[in-house]
C-alpha cells in the first residue's frame, strides 16, 4: 500500500504523488530496486531467482478471497472467511489514509492500529475504531535524527494490550520490512492469522531469508505485482515491488491439485493509468 512510491534510477530518486513530500529514508526500496548495469553478478541472478520461486502462490481449498481497501494503490486480498477469530489489527505504513484498516475496523468489528511516522495525518474512519500511532515499524527500538520513533511488531503489539490475541495485519513499509520479520520472534508470528505485505526490493540474500522463515509459519496465499515499479530489468520479476498475502498453515489448507489461485478479478493495477504487468 505504497502511498507514494519510490522510484530511482542509479542515484536519483523520485517521489510520485500528489502533495507529499518523500524523506530519503522511505527510498531504501528503491536503493534495493534497479539497476542499469546489464552485466550483473551471477550471485546477485541467483538470490533473484530464488526469491521469485518462493514467492509464486499456492492454492488453498478453503479460502474466499476478498479485496480490502482502495480500488487500486492501497487495496489488498484477505481470505475474508478465515478472519473470524481475529480480535485486532495492524496496517502498517498508512501515509495519511488507510482505506484497508478501515474496511477491517468495519466490516471485523475490532480496532486497528495505524501506523507511520513520516505523514503524521490521521486517517478518518466514521464507521469503524481505529487508533493511530506516530511511530514506525522496524527490526530494532531507535529513533532518528528526526526524532521520529521505531518499534518493534512486538513491542507495539504487547503495548496495546495484543499479546496473544488473533491478528490481521498489513505492512508497507518501503524496504523495512524485510530486517522486521527476520529479527521478529515467531510467536508474533503465531499471533498473526494473515499477513498482507508490499514487498520492496529483489536483489539481497536477505529477502530469500526472510521469506524462507515466514514460509515456514504461511502458506503463499496471493501474489500481485505493484504497477507502480513496471517494467524492471530484474527479470524474471516484472516488478520490483509485489503484495503478498500469507495465511497462517494453522488456517489455510493446501490444495492437492496445486493450481493457484485465479485473483485477475480481484486484484486491479496500482497505478490505473498504467499497462498492468502481472
Amino acid at each position: 500500500m505504497s502511498r507514494v512510491k519510490v522510484w530511482a534510477i542509479v542515484a536519483v530518486v523520485v517521489c510520485v504523488g500528489a502533495g507529499v513530500t518523500w524523506q530519503i529514508a522511505r527510498s531504501r526500496a528503491a536503493s534495493n530496486a534497479i539497476v542499469v548495469n546489464a552485466k550483473e553478478p551471477v550471485e546477485i541472478v541467483r538470490i533473484r531467482k530464488a526469491l521469485y520461486a518462493e514467492i509464486q502462490p499456492v492454492a488453498l481449498t478453503n479460502c474466499g478471497l476478498k479485496r480490502f481497501g482502495e480500488a487500486n494503490d492501497g487495496g489488498y486480498l484477505l481470505c475474508a472467511n478465515l478472519l473470524g477469530g481475529v480480535k485486532a489489527a495492524y496496517s502498517y505504513g498508512i501515509s495519511g489514509y488507510d482505506g484497508w484498516g478501515c474496511q477491517v475496523a468495519t466490516d471485523l468489528k475490532v480496532r486497528v492500529h495505524q501506523y507511520d511516522c513520516f505523514n503524521l495525518t490521521e486517517p478518518v474512519c466514521s464507521t469503524g475504531a481505529t487508533t493511530f500511532h506516530g511511530e514506525c515499524v522496524a527490526g530494532n527500538p531507535s529513533t532518528d535524527e528526526d526524532g521520529r520513533k521505531f518499534d518493534t511488531p512486538e513491542h507495539q503489539i504487547a503495548k496495546n494490550g495484543d499479546a496473544g490475541r488473533h491478528l490481521v495485519v498489513k505492512m508497507d513499509v518501503e524496504g523495512a520490512e524485510w530486517e522486521t520479520f527476520l529479527r521478529t520472534p515467531d510467536t508474533v508470528f503465531d499471533q498473526i492469522d494473515q499477513l498482507v505485505v508490499e514487498f520492496h526490493g529483489v536483489n539481497k540474500q536477505q529477502f530469500v531469508d526472510a521469506m524462507q522463515k515466514l514460509k515456514t509459519l504461511y502458506y503463499v496465499a496471493s501474489l500481485h505485482y505493484n504497477t507502480y515499479g513496471c517494467p524492471t530489468l530484474y527479470r524474471p520479476f516484472p516488478a520490483w515491488a509485489f503484495e503478498v498475502l500469507l495465511v497462517s498453515k494453522k488456517l489455510g489448507v493446501p490444495d492437492p491439485s496445486g493450481k493457484p489461485p485465479d485473483v485477475a478479478t480481484l486484484n486491479t493495477p496500482n497505478n490505473p493509468s498504467t499497462k498492468d504487468c502481472q
